[in-house]
């Protein structure tokens, strides 16, 4: 069911995947056995019958005897008793979730077994070179290319992280049972800790009983890059930089990275109210100290594999300063009075801990090592401060440990953190502090360092006591250092403490980490060492050279309206008038008149609302932390070109505020400034935009001098398809992405489309490889980025070899569409007939979504869209506005509550009918000659194939049955008649006898769910049924909460 993934188009053996269904299933009956009773099982075991037989008569073209089946198994399960219908709820979800697994382990194992995997770099590189493409010119793409994938908290992951940790150590046993030199003894463990994992989780509770704060969605995303990405991406370039070696003859530069990565998670404000400018700064602080702790264990890693002495001049000069800038300081300790030295703790007679004692985590395994010895698997994602001794007390007594207050705040659910007594922490948006505020925290922050200073020296004895001491181990206790003082700082400005360090004591951006590893790398290679430099040690610089200091530069977005708000109270408290009553060249006038001026626009005394604070405060913490921490600032609903300079002047206006502050520039450069094209209205007006703001040469020159001559546009799928349905929204798409890119370069600018993809096919989601394939020619030059949201983060990045392949295709599918773009349509009739097709389609879905008065209601009986805010999946709200409309609603729950009943709705409406309309022209012959040559067309059709694949019209007829008023029926009726129609007309289109023809193993996967899904949806028919009679019922509640998770984990997405 996984219509997301990449490699389920292709062939592949399902007995191996079987075998570790059928194990995990078995293990899942043991344990149910024991919880539930021997009874109750039975009757699992009949309704999973029941099912199973009423699927295969479905599936034989028996309809009438699968009606009689079906009909008993909803009567049998409309009899449970509610405790009976949770333990059914949990139980066929657990059986779901299992399957799920056994399959992402499946892929992972095909993925090692295969000799000659398609869509690899070594695949993809030797059919660019037999095609014709130089090796310097492959060469060249490759090492130019930038991808940024952005991981964004959008609410579609339904699994608790629990849960979702509990499923990634399963995968680890399933990969460990496939060891061939595996005792008996090694195996009957490896079944009781299988038995152990499913056992805690079935006791676990799935639903999660409070919304996550943006803070805690942030957490999750770092956690994605700990437990794979930072083991992936290491493993990526060498496949990579083995890949072009072999095919050109020069492997990857060391720094070259083709991908990149960016969140929103911390960042995404757009109808957000909990994201505010301290979530943002405390996010991103958190994500700096994310990245320096990983750091710090990858350079523990180091300091014991390189224990050589053979080096260049320049890393021993290097070194001898360091030993000398040591000596000079432990001679000021010491006349000081600070502790006593290790050479006098000697004469002292009193023993001296060897340093060091012990390895450290993963030291004596090789790099990208994903390793099983039977400790926890589980990620592990250390807080600040954890490690640190407690601080000296006035008194000269150690704090007790129910004293101590850790050293890491402890972030509230807002964001702000809270200082030891609990209480919020009170501080301006500039962090300022009384004066004897001051003074305390000075002299807490020199307690502490010499405090742990002087513990840290216990345990590593002065370089300049070790004579002989590898000059690599002295330069990376030096980084190390430097890593341990910038954690620290940022822990002090996490708590809103002041910060006193010299910068040359800290790193602040990664060339200054990178220089002195690069030097050692350099120092090996000359000494004849290059087999070590080439190892963990380029790992690392890969690592630093991909994740910066951040591991991943966090976007800013906010919705347009919001900045015309903020310039409406600037312009009247200044008495210019009203800005948004301006027509558009007014407004455009101003702005560049004040872009071009050097004052700030904003008076420091200006009193404002709260909601424009909250912006003028965000636009100030992006100018605090910069271009090295943030990436982009999106605008969602963009439509003018003042969109665009709107949120120019106000950075602009920040950043002179800030500096004049400081006293100083501000660190790192602008913020590029990214309007969001998103419904069908403002996607046909992209290009006019674009080519206005090019127009405007403050613009212009600020593109060209700031970015590079590069401008990025970001075109969203969500919104689109809401909007006017699937196949408009592609088609629109399409054409707008074709615009902006010939506007850009009428001007001379380079282009960078950022593609707001969901998982589901309704928003814009499917095999990456398809979606980057069926692009405009042209519209991806070796750039792009696109957002990887909600349940697919996990399932694409959640295991590192998984990880590993998905940056492959993204590299490989960008290189074609680069080197070998995909073929336009070959006559303009083609296009004709696409807008015929889509003026149709949209005219469909409109009449019957928003123009029908009774769709409205029919949609809320039918589906369990109005149950779906118990869920508590993401920190923003469901709607946009508090409106009970279908256009207020988001693309999320919309998809999300089609999908829930099977009916898959948003993905599919209006197509049959546009696809008709045209055939009825006499244009069949046409409409196949199309998806035979014009890759977007065929990418297209196929996706909606691949949902109608999903759709189940009987189940989607039971929801209707018990749920939706008798006066409402005809219209799910109609419906359901409009669905057959579609398959019809798409499967003439295709060639294709019967739905998923080409993709026969998502067919079966698929029809190997339905004896668990099928009870699911009806087990949630009959909860709905009686929640809307009780519906303040909590375990009803929970029944359908569970039933909720479980039809997720069938379909495996949810919006």
């Amino acid at each position: 069911m996984t219509d997301t993934t990449d490699d389920i188009a292709e062939e592949i053996s399902f007995q191996s995947f079987e075998d570790d269904f059928k194990l995990l299933g078995n293990l899942l009956n043991d344990v149910l056995q024991r919880e539930v009773g021997a009874q109750f099982m039975a009757k699992i075991e009949r309704i999973r019958l029941l099912a199973l037989s009423a699927s295969n008569m479905r599936l034989s073209g028996i309809e009438n005897m699968a009606a009689l089946l079906e009909k008993q198994l909803a009567s049998e399960i409309s009899e449970m008793t509610l405790e009976e219908a949770l333990k059914l709820a949990r139980a066929f979800s657990h059986y779901l979730t299992l399957m799920g697994i056994a399959e992402t382990y499946h892929r992972v194992r095909k993925g090692r077994s295969v000799t000659h995997l398609s869509k690899s770099c070594d695949d993809i590189f030797s059919q660019l070179i037999q095609g014709g493409v130089t090796p310097n010119d492959l060469y060249d793409t490759v090492c130019k290319q930038e991808v940024e994938i952005v991981l964004t908290a959008h609410p579609t992951q339904i699994n608790r992280r629990t849960l979702q940790y509990k499923h990634i150590r399963i995968a680890h046993l399933l990969e460990y049972n496939d060891r061939p030199d595996l005792g008996h003894e090694d195996r009957e463990m490896l079944i009781e800790d299988l038995v152990r994992e499913i056992t805690s989780i079935w006791q676990t509770d799935e639903l999660r009983r409070h919304k996550p704060t943006p803070v805690d969605e942030a957490r999750a995303g770092l956690n994605i890059v700990e437990q794979s990405l930072w083991k992936a991406v290491p493993h990526y370039l060498r496949r990579v930089s083995t890949a072009l070696k072999k095919h050109t003859g020069k492997p990857l530069p060391l720094t070259c990275t083709p991908i990149k990565f960016g969140s929103w998670m911390g960042g995404d404000r757009d109808g957000n109210p909990n994201v505010t400018a301290k979530v943002t700064r405390d996010v991103s602080l958190l994500s700096r100290w994310m990245a320096i702790d990983l750091y710090i264990r990858e350079i523990d890693s180091l300091r014991f594999e390189l224990s050589m002495n053979r080096c260049n001049d320049r890393l021993s000069r290097l070194a001898q300063e360091i030993l000398e800038k040591e000596t000079l300081s432990e001679n000021l300790r010491e006349s000081r009075n600070q502790p006593l030295s290790r050479s006098q703790l000697k004469l002292h007679g009193q023993q001296v801990p060897s340093l060091p004692t012990q390895l450290p985590d993963r030291a004596g395994l090789p790099a990208c090592t994903d390793y099983t010895d039977g400790g926890s698997q589980y990620p592990k994602l250390e807080l600040p401060g954890t490690d640190y001794m407690p601080l000296a007390r006035e008194d000269g007594r150690e704090n007790s440990s129910k004293d101590l207050s850790p050293n890491i705040p402890k972030l509230s659910a807002n964001g702000s953190s809270a200082n030891s007594n609990g209480s919020s922490a009170a501080v301006t948006s500039r962090g300022s502090f009384s004066s004897g505020q001051l003074l305390a925290q000075r002299k807490l922050f020199a307690e502490s360092t010499i405090g742990r200073s002087s513990f840290h020296k216990l345990l590593e004895p002065s370089s300049a006591l070790r004579p002989g001491i590898a000059p690599y181990r002295i330069v990376l206790g030096d980084i190390k250092e430097k890593l341990m003082k910038t954690r620290r700082r940022l822990e002090l400005l996490l708590e809103d403490l002041p910060c006193e360090y010299d910068p040359w004591d800290y790193y602040e951006t990664k060339d200054q980490f990178l220089e002195p590893l690069l030097l050692c790398y350099e120092s090996l290679q000359s000494c004849g060492a290059g087999i070590l430099a080439d190892g963990r040690l380029a790992d690392l610089i890969r690592r630093v050279s991909t994740f910066g200091m951040v591991l991943m530069k966090l976007d800013l977005r906010q919705e347009s309206g919001r900045h015309a708000e903020t310039l409406d109270a600037i312009t009247k408290y200044l008495d210019m008038g009203t800005y948004s009553e301006w027509d558009e060249e007014k407004k455009l006038e101003f702005l560049t008149k004040e872009l071009k001026g050097k004052r700030p626009l904003v008076p420091p005394t200006i009193e404002v609302a709260p909601d424009v604070k909250e912006v003028l405060d965000t636009f100030f913490v992006a100018a605090e932390l910069g271009s090295e921490s943030l990436g982009a600032y999106v605008i969602s609903m963009a439509s003018n070109a003042s969109d665009v300079l709107a949120v120019e002047l106000l950075q602009k206006d920040a950043r002179l505020a800030v500096s004049g502050e400081l006293g100083k520039p501000c660190p790192g450069g602008m913020l590029r400034v990214v309007p969001l094209f998103e419904t069908v209205k403002d996607l046909r007006g992209a290009g006019s935009v674009i080519r206005k703001l090019l127009s405007i040469d403050w613009y212009r020159e600020h593109i060209v001098k700031n970015h590079n001559g590069h401008q990025e546009v970001m075109v969203g799928y969500s919104d689109s398809g809401k909007d006017a349905g699937r196949f408009t929204a592609a088609w629109e798409l399409y054409k707008a992405q074709g615009d902006v890119v010939a506007a850009c370069n009428e001007f001379g600018i380079k282009v960078t489309l950022f593609h707001g993809r969901g998982g589901s096919i309704g928003r814009g989601g499917g095999p990456t490889y398809l979606a980057i394939q069926s692009q405009p020619p042209g519209s991806v030059m070796g750039t792009l980025r696109s957002t990887e949201q909600g349940e697919m983060v996990q399932a694409k990045f959640g295991l590192p070899q998984i990880a590993t392949r998905q940056l492959e295709i993204y590299t490989t599918a960008v290189l074609l569409a680069t080197l070998r773009p995909p073929q336009p349509p070959r006559e303009q009739k083609w296009c004709n007939l696409m807008e015929e097709i889509s003026k149709i389609s949209c005219q469909k879905y409109r009449s019957t979504v928003y123009e029908n008065p009774e769709f409205l209601a029919y949609f809320q009986e039918a589906t369990p869209q109005a149950e779906l805010g118990y869920l508590n999946i993401g920190s923003r709200p469901t709607r946009r506005k508090a409106t009970k409309g279908i256009g207020h609603l988001r693309a999320i729950p919309w998809i999300f509550a089609w999908t829930q009943t099977r009916f898959v709705l948003p993905a599919w409406l209006g197509v049959g009918a546009g696809l008709k309309g045209v055939c009825e022209k006499g244009h069949t012959e046409d409409l196949k000659a199309m998806y035979k040559e014009w890759p977007f067309f065929q990418s297209t059709v196929d996706l909606i194939e691949m949902v109608l694949g999903k759709a189940d019209i009987p189940i989607a007829k039971h929801y209707d049955e018990v749920l939706v008023s008798e006066s409402r029926r005809e219209l799910g009726a109609e419906l359901r008649r409009e669905l057959m129609m579609t398959e019809k007309h798409v499967l003439v289109v295709s060639g294709h006898e019967k739905l998923s023809e080409n993709n026969k193993s998502l067919r079966r996967l698929i029809e190997s769910r339905l004896s668990y899904l099928n009870p699911m949806n009806m087990l949630q028919v009959e909860v709905l049924r009686r929640l809307r009679r009780d519906d303040e019922n909590n375990k009803l509640r929970d029944a359908l909460l569970i039933t909720i998770n479980g039809i997720a984990a069938g379909m495996r997405n949810t919006g």
